[in-house]
């Protein structure tokens, strides 16, 4: 029979942020008797704009923004009921979006 597991991806903007809700993640399903493997950091990506500072003229004057999203990639091996409801009832915070898949 095969072996079930979880894959839980997370992606912010603020690597402070997705770093607790990884390390909640990992306690939470380690309590529950669960294999965890990772957090495994993914690359970065950054979107960088250039924006024009004048309205006018001045075309080789520009402002610089970037948006850099951090994540990082879970696997939960041999997941119990118990480490799936105890998942369910995690609270993370509002900037970590949270992808779950079952394979």
């Amino acid at each position: 029979m095969k072996s079930q597991k979880i894959r839980i991806r997370l992606k912010a903007f603020d690597y402070k942020l997705i770093d607790q809700s990884a390390a909640e993640i990992v306690e939470t399903a380690k309590r529950t008797g669960a294999v965890v493997r990772g957090p495994v950091p993914l690359p970065t990506r950054i979107r960088r704009y250039d924006v024009l500072r004048s309205p006018h003229v001045n075309k080789t004057s520009r402002d610089q923004f970037e948006m850099r999203t951090h994540q990082r990639l879970m696997d939960i091996v041999d997941p119990t009921d118990k480490t799936v409801d105890a998942l369910m009832r995690l609270d993370l915070p509002a900037g970590v979006d949270v992808e779950i898949a079952l394979q």
